[in-house]
């Protein structure tokens, strides 16, 4: 059955909040690629981050046994119980995503691990968000994202144009982006275009809580002063932590794990951050 598309600037009787970062969809094809990026089955349940007018939940709901959408806004939350009140396997929650127990809604829900995420994220929450879920012990199978296109390709960056967020994000999972969307297909239209990101969730390849700490605490230091020879950063990153770690031992750490200690931290990989996490010798007091 064809879906009915709302156009948002005939059916919403307020303004969109500039705060919230309220840039609706109203794409039919877009809207079709991201439902189709999350694969869904009917056994599965979607959790929608941001439904807005409804658009993408009709397509959500067509394909997946249960929607769960989590709206901030209180207007849109009330127009959508009513406008979509014959989808019967949609359930709307009114509520910050960011705040979201995912505890309580499994409780609720019985998501086990066998849910997903979908959105068109406000930009101004994308990275948080990405991150909320990735680090949550009942992670998703799959997420599918539309969000701003220049924090998409820095997710998605290589060497040697690795940033944090992109090393922060693929040590849990492997982003795709699936598509670019312009900033015409929006309203109100934002000022920069947006991307269909697809990020499946893997085995970190640490396991302990000691080691992913460490982990992160290593890529901070490194990429503290991006500009700047790795070593550098590293020595300032520690020199408080392990004040015996010197730099004539960081150079020869780097150089066990192959790199060079004038390298910049964007030319390592995320096996090299995890190399250096497996290899750090803690000086002995």
């Amino acid at each position: 059955m064809k879906q009915k598309i709302a156009r948002p600037s005939q059916k919403l009787a307020f303004r969109p909040q500039k705060m919230l970062g309220q840039n609706f969809l109203a794409n039919r094809k877009i809207l079709e690629k991201i439902a189709a990026g999350l694969e869904l089955k009917k056994e599965e349940t979607v959790l929608e981050i941001g439904p807005g007018t409804g658009n993408l939940t009709r397509f959500l709901a067509e394909k997946a046994g249960l929607v769960i959408a989590i709206e901030k806004d209180k207007r849109l939350y009330a127009s959508l119980k009513e406008t979509l009140k014959e989808d019967k396997n949609v359930r709307f929650l009114n509520g910050d995503a960011l705040d979201a127990d995912l505890g309580k809604l499994n409780q609720q829900f019985n998501l086990k691990n066998n849910y997903k995420v979908a959105g068109n994220l406000p930009f101004y929450i994308s990275n948080p968000l990405i991150r909320k879920f990735l680090e949550e012990k009942l992670r998703p199978k799959l997420m599918v994202f539309l969000v701003q296109k220049e924090v998409a390709e820095r997710i998605c960056s290589q060497p040697p144009k690795m940033n944090l967020l992109a090393v922060s994000v693929q040590f849990y999972s492997q982003p795709e982006i699936l598509g670019y969307v312009s900033k015409k297909h929006f309203w109100p239209r934002p000022k920069v275009d947006a991307a269909i990101l697809k990020i499946t969730p893997l085995a970190p390849a640490l396991k302990t809580e000691t080691e992913i700490d460490l982990f992160f605490k290593i890529v901070k230091a490194g990429f503290s002063q991006p500009r700047k020879q790795i070593i550098n950063n590293l020595f300032a990153g520690f020199k408080k932590s392990q004040p015996g770690l010197c730099k004539e031992k960081i150079k020869t750490w780097l150089f066990k794990n192959n790199l060079q200690a004038s390298q910049r931290a964007a030319t390592l990989s995320l096996h090299d951050w995890v190399n250096l996490t497996l290899t750090l010798a803690t000086p002995k007091p």
